[in-house]
C-alpha cells in the first residue's frame, strides 16, 4: 500500500530535480538578459538596450549572447527576476524603486537610492534623460463640465465621475493610496481597477472619465486628455533609468559603460514619440526602438520593419509549440503524481482528506501570486511555469481518481478477493479500470483548463500564446488580442475532441 505514495513521492523528486538543475544550466551559461515590464514604453526601452548591448559588442568583438526577455511581468515579478539572477536588468524609474521596490519614499535623490540598492546586490544606471511620472488625466469634455484643472478639484465632484485606474496603480503607496492621503480623496470608494492598458480604451469608450496615466503615453494627445496639475506634489519623480545586477557591471565593464552611454539621452517629447510608433504608427517594438538609433544599415534590422501585427502573426507557429509543451508536460506531471496520489487517497481517510485538501488549496491560489512565489525557486520561464501548471491540474486528477476508485461496487471487489487476486492484481485489473472513466474525465479536464491556465506564463517569460495576448494589451491592439485567444480556444476544442476519439477507443464499451 506504500508504493502509491514512493512513486508519487519519486515523481515529484525527478520533476524537482529536474528544473533545478535547468535552472542551474541556464544560469551558467554566459549571457547577458535583457527584461522589461508588460507596457508599451518598457518593451522599448528592453529594446534600445538589447540593442545598445549587441552593437558595443560587435566593436568589441565580444561574443556575449543578448537575450531578450520582455514582457515578463509586472514590477514584483521583474524584481524577483532580477535578484534570482535570471534576468541581468530592466528599464525602471527612481520613483517605482523607492516606493513600491525598496519601500522607502523617504528615499528622493539619485545617490540616495542609489546607496540603497548596494547591498541587495544591485545598482541602476545614470537617469535616460525624461521623467515619466504618474499622472491623473480626465476626458475634456468632463474637464469642462466640472471645471477641473487640477488634483484637487476632484474632491467636490468625486461622486460625480467614473474612475478607473490601473491594478498596479490601486495598490501602490505611490499610487492612488498615496494620492488619496496627500488629497484627502477617498478615490477606493469610487474606483474600478482594470488593466491600465484597457483604462485608455474604456476612457476613449466614455465608460470612465478619470484614469491614471504615465506623462510620456502618446494616447493621452491622441485621445485628447487633459492631465491634471499634481497641485500638492503627491507624485514622486519616476526618472527612467536602467536597473542592473551589481555582478554584471564587475564582469561586463565594456557593456556597462555603453549602457551609461544612454544617459541624458532620451528627453520627454523623444519618448512619446517612439511610444507613438507602436500606439499610433502600429510598428513593433524593435521597429519603435530602432527610431532611436541612426538610420544606417549598420543601426537598423530590416526584418524589425515588419508591421506589428504582421509579425506577431508570423510568429504563431512557435507560440503554438511554446504552448503545447507547457500544456503536454504539464498534463503529464499531473497523471503521473495526480494517479498514485488518488490511489492513496482511498486508503487512509485522514490521510485522504489531507492530499484532497492541499490539492484543493493549490488550486485557489491566485496564479500571479503562485508565479511570484515560484520565481525565487526555479526562476522565470519554464521552470515555475510547469511547477504552477502541474498544481493547478492536480486537483481534477486526484479528485476524479479518488471518486471512481470510491465509487466501485463493494461487491465486484469481493469477487475479486474471493477470485484470490491481491492488492496490487486488485488495482490494476479491477479497481483501476472500472475506475477509468473518472480518471480519464479529470485528465480531460486538467488538460483543457490547463490551456486556459498556460497563457498566464507569459507572464514570467515562458512564452505561448499568453506572449502574443500580452503584446496586444500593451497596445490595446484587439486584433492582436485575438491573434492569442483564439488559437488558445482552438487548441481547447482539439483537445476535447482527441480525448473524446480516445475514450471511444480506449474506455471499455461497457462503462462508456
Amino acid at each position: 500500500m506504500k508504493t502509491p505514495l514512493v512513486i508519487g513521492l519519486l515523481c515529484f523528486s525527478v520533476f524537482l530535480a529536474v528544473f533545478l538543475t535547468t535552472k542551474t544550466s541556464i544560469a551558467a551559461q554566459q549571457k547577458v538578459v535583457v527584461g522589461s515590464k508588460i507596457f508599451t514604453e518598457s518593451y522599448i526601452l528592453g529594446e534600445i538596450v538589447a540593442k545598445k548591448l549587441e552593437l558595443s559588442q560587435n566593436k568589441a568583438d565580444n561574443s556575449t549572447l543578448i537575450e531578450r526577455r520582455l514582457g515578463i511581468g509586472a514590477t514584483g515579478i521583474l524584481f524577483e527576476a532580477l535578484l534570482g539572477g535570471d534576468i541581468s536588468m530592466y528599464p525602471e524609474y527612481t520613483g517605482t524603486i523607492a516606493e513600491a521596490i525598496l519601500k522607502r519614499p523617504d528615499l528622493k535623490t539619485f545617490d540616495e537610492i542609489q546607496n540603497a540598492l548596494k547591498p541587495l546586490g544591485l545598482t541602476m544606471s545614470q537617469p535616460l534623460g525624461f521623467n515619466n511620472t504618474y499622472a491623473l488625466a480626465v476626458r475634456t469634455e468632463v474637464a469642462q463640465k466640472f471645471k477641473l484643472t487640477r488634483i484637487s478639484d476632484l474632491a467636490p465632484v468625486l461622486t460625480e465621475i467614473r474612475i478607473g485606474f490601473g491594478h498596479e496603480f490601486t495598490t501602490r503607496s505611490d499610487g492612488s493610496p498615496g494620492l488619496a492621503a496627500v488629497y484627502k480623496i477617498p478615490f477606493a470608494s469610487r474606483t474600478r481597477a482594470m488593466a491600465h492598458s484597457l483604462a485608455y480604451e474604456a476612457i476613449r469608450e466614455g465608460s470612465i472619465d478619470l484614469t491614471d496615466v504615465y506623462s510620456t503615453d502618446s494616447k493621452i494627445e491622441s485621445l485628447g486628455l487633459l492631465v491634471l496639475e499634481d497641485d500638492l506634489n503627491a507624485f514622486p519623480r519616476y526618472d527612467a533609468v536602467i536597473l542592473v545586477r551589481s555582478d554584471f557591471v564587475t564582469l561586463n565593464p565594456g557593456l556597462w559603460s555603453a549602457i551609461q552611454s544612454l544617459a541624458g539621452t532620451i528627453d520627454e517629447n523623444r519618448m512619446r514619440e517612439l511610444n507613438a510608433r507602436v500606439e499610433r504608427d502600429r510598428q513593433n517594438f524593435r521597429a519603435a526602438a530602432d527610431g532611436y538609433f541612426e538610420k544606417s544599415s549598420a543601426n537598423v534590422d530590416p526584418s524589425s520593419q515588419r508591421p506589428f501585427f504582421d509579425l506577431q502573426k508570423g510568429r504563431i507557429v512557435f507560440r503554438t509549440k511554446e504552448h503545447l509543451i507547457l500544456v503536454g508536460l504539464a498534463l503529464l506531471f499531473s497523471l503521473v503524481l495526480g494517479v498514485p496520489l488518488g490511489i492513496l487517497a482511498t486508503q487512509s481517510r485522514a490521510f485522504g482528506q489531507l492530499i484532497l485538501l492541499v490539492s484543493g488549496v493549490f488550486q485557489t491560489i491566485p496564479s500571479l501570486a503562485l508565479l511570484c512565489f515560484l520565481i525565487p525557486l526555479f526562476g522565470i520561464g519554464i521552470g515555475s511555469s510547469l511547477i504552477a501548471l502541474c498544481m493547478y491540474g492536480l486537483l481534477p486528477v486526484v479528485m476524479n481518481t479518488f471518486v471512481g476508485l470510491r465509487s466501485i461496487d463493494r461487491n465486484l471487489l469481493d469477487t475479486a478477493n474471493a477470485l484470490g487476486l491481491n492488492y496490487w492484481q486488485s488495482l490494476f485489473r479491477v479497481r483501476l479500470p472500472l475506475a477509468s472513466r473518472s480518471i480519464y474525465s479529470g485528465l480531460r479536464t486538467s488538460a483543457i483548463t490547463g490551456i486556459g491556465t498556460a497563457t498566464l506564463a507569459a507572464l514570467i517569460g515562458a512564452g505561448g500564446y499568453g506572449a502574443t495576448i500580452l503584446a496586444g494589451l500593451a497596445i490595446n491592439d484587439i486584433e492582436m488580442i485575438t491573434l492569442g485567444a483564439a488559437p488558445a480556444a482552438l487548441m481547447a476544442l482539439a483537445v476535447h475532441g482527441i480525448f473524446e476519439l480516445i475514450d471511444a477507443r480506449l474506455i471499455p464499451k461497457g462503462l462508456r
